[in-house]
């Protein structure tokens, strides 16, 4: 099973049931602000800062606080913060993207890279493993959208210009190249609503298979490099034993 992909979706089942929120809805406000900063305040003229708002929504972040974030970069008063990827190894050699968002580089680089050195694994230089994934945009959909079952999501992604579709019990992910990302996306939602994401995205182009000892490493690799409040989003190209992911699913 492809663990990554499957992991994610566990996590934010838990996530939901925990109701640990702030950390969470201090991300997503530092990326609705830093798009609004980068692009105009406007989500219709915004494509990052609508992606941003959507992601918000998905998690029930308050309108108040979208607001709030929105104004704060309108207002001139938003802290800078310097986008940057970090590349890395994690067991069994999977190979792993962190993208962030920090006022202090040198406090970020150092604690990612401690975070890969206790899990067994090392950063490495930018590049050493983003060759091994595609830049491309996802439009995702939840499970029972209306009127969306995967052959009717098929059939809309395709005339809508997307490269591939996955559909399964967790939902719908659509795939485009990075530059249809946003026309996809907007005729998705002419015809089944808001999706619960777009944006883009690492797709491994392969996935490593590693046993379950590696994979409980990984699984806790992404978790702990997610926590830090400066990461945005991990990726990873791994594949683990469906035993572990029932486990970790329990």
């Amino acid at each position: 099973m492809a663990g990554h992909s499957q992991f994610k979706n566990i996590m934010h089942r838990k996530g939901r049931q925990d109701a640990a929120k702030s950390k969470l809805f201090g991300k997503l406000a530092r990326e609705i602000t830093i798009s609004a900063k980068l692009g105009l305040p406007d989500p219709t003229m915004n494509p990052r800062l609508r992606a941003a708002v959507q992601a918000a929504r998905a998690e029930n972040m308050p309108k108040d606080n979208i607001e709030r974030a929105i104004k704060k970069a309108a207002g001139g008063d938003a802290e800078s913060y310097a986008e940057i990827r970090y590349e890395g190894y994690g067991p069994g050699g999977v190979a792993v993207i962190v993208e962030v968002l920090t006022d202090n580089r040198n406090r970020t680089a150092g604690e990612v890279r401690a975070t890969f050195a206790k899990s067994g694994g090392n950063l490495a230089e930018t590049g050493a493993v983003s060759f091994m994934f595609d830049h491309v945009g996802v439009v995702e959909y939840d499970a029972k959208v209306a009127g969306a079952d995967a052959d009717a999501m098929l059939e809309a992604a395709i005339e809508a210009g997307a490269e591939d579709v996955v559909s399964n019990e967790h939902g719908h992910e659509i795939y485009t190249t990075s530059d249809s990302l946003r026309e996809v996306a907007k005729t998705l939602e002419e015809k089944f609503g808001e999706p619960r994401k777009a944006a883009l995205v690492w797709k491994p182009q392969n996935s490593v298979a590693i046993n379950d000892e590696q994979g409980e490493k990984v699984l806790k690799l992404i978790e702990t490099l997610g926590e830090h409040d400066d990461v945005q989003n991990v990726y990873a190209n791994f594949e683990v034993s469906d035993a572990l992911m029932q486990k970790l699913s329990a």
